[in-house]
């Protein structure tokens, strides 16, 4: 019995192991949650899994702890993973949702072998950097990064829990990351070098590629697509201001009327608080007419929206990897994303010395490279279009069913 839930899209093809999810979606049945993943994310089960439902995931939200909050989602997770384990013991445990904490739980409390797919380090070395260089962002609050003593105690309290997030991350058995950037770091803090592969993560890319791709009509209208969940992360302020520039300043001269169509997801309240300062932000901006909001979509009219577009837009900091942006290549669209993380390292690099998109890292470069991409001539936007193509195949879903697969053989064993 194989514990998990990313373990679904590689495990299920053997015809000896029965996949168990733990889930705190305990409104929802296990058949809506598996309509649910394939009505958004186009995956679809060829066999039967078995959910465990949890009652204690209210202990791993962040909106429990305002202060502290990696440590009290850490400490959370070990109470919701006893409740996990007293529910359920299966043979092996695969942790796909971050929870670390629960590694050591599994394995000397429930003797199971473990493993770990990490999307993204619950701590990082650029967290550190960003504290102890007093740098404001959305994890570092401005009266932190004005006051010296609190510096210095954020840097401490980031230390010693980065040295507990290692010593509990290096109990795992395996350790699978979906990009060279989280791989960089997990060696950094882990120190687990051996048992560590990178994964990239299943990407419906063929989904995508069956968009037909030719050169772009004469149009009225050009659309920029973002597509990401309404996460403070993402950075969806600096499209809008990044777009509002582009108009602002008629980068694009005399061509089309443009519109920027955010494509995203709300999990919560405080996720549909933030799009209603997104909205705030637009009319302020002045540019409420040109941006079009789209929440928790369809996947097919997700597709639509891609196949329509001509840039996508990316701009978290770090992204771990970057889905969003691979599904934007795949689509045809030109994609500008941040010039760090996943993106930068593995996912808009040049394929057989041909380049596949753009990379920017603020409100002006971001303006400047949408429209230098709108300046470019159709059949030049058509040939960076067929790049990106062909370079994304290595993300399909194929593709991460084999590494996957090869990465956890040694729990089998």
């Amino acid at each position: 019995m194989v514990a998990g839930g990313l373990c679904l899209c590689g495990l299920l093809r053997y015809k000896n192991v029965t996949c168990v999810v733990y889930t705190g979606d305990k409104d929802a049945t296990g058949e809506e949650i598996v309509e649910g993943a394939f009505r958004r994310f186009n995956i679809k089960l060829i066999h039967p899994v078995k959910f465990v439902f949890l009652e204690k995931r209210f202990l791993v939200e962040a909106s429990l702890y305002p202060h502290f909050t990696l440590l009290g989602q850490s400490l959370g997770s070990i109470f919701l993973g006893w409740e996990a384990l007293l529910k359920c013991v299966p043979d092996i445990y695969i942790d796909s949702m971050g929870y670390a904490f629960t590694i050591p739980l599994f394995k000397y409390l429930g003797g199971c072998r473990v493993g770990c797919y990490v999307h993204y380090p619950t701590i990082s070395t650029d967290m550190l950097s960003v504290v102890r260089n007093q740098d404001t962002r959305f994890n570092n609050a401005a009266f932190i990064t004005s006051s010296p003593l609190f510096s210095k105690f954020k840097l401490v309290y980031y230390y010693f829990f980065a040295f507990m997030y290692g010593l509990v991350g290096s109990c795992s058995d395996v350790v699978m990351v979906n990009s060279s950037w989280t791989l960089n770091h997990i060696l950094s803090l882990w120190r687990s070098g051996a048992c560590t592969n990178v994964v990239y993560p299943p990407c419906d890319v063929q989904t995508f590629l069956d968009i037909p791709l030719e050169v772009e009509k004469s149009t009225s209208e050009y659309s920029i697509v973002s597509v990401g969940q309404f996460r403070p992360e993402k950075d969806h302020p600096l499209q809008i201001r990044a777009f509002a520039k582009l108009l602002k300043e008629k980068r694009v001269g005399q061509q089309p009327s443009l519109k920027l169509i955010l494509v995203g997801g709300c999990r919560n309240q405080q996720d549909e608080e933030r799009v209603n300062k997104l909205k705030c932000l637009c009319e302020e901006l002045g540019v409420s007419d040109d941006v079009i909001f789209r929440i928790n979509i369809p996947f097919e009219e997700l597709k639509r929206h891609l196949a329509e577009a001509t840039i996508g837009l990316h701009t978290m900091w770090n992204e771990h990897f970057g889905i969003g942006v691979v599904e934007c290549m795949a689509a045809g669209t030109v994609i500008l994303a941040h010039n760090s993380g996943g993106p930068k390292l593995d996912i808009v690099v040049p394929h057989e010395g041909r380049v596949t998109g753009f990379l920017a890292e603020d409100e002006d470069s971001y303006a400047e490279t949408m429209a230098f991409i709108f300046s470019l001539s159709p059949e030049k936007r058509l040939e960076i279009r067929e790049n990106a193509r062909r370079s994304v195949h290595r993300f399909s879903d194929q593709h991460f069913e084999e590494t996957f697969l090869l990465s956890v053989e040694p729990l089998f064993k």
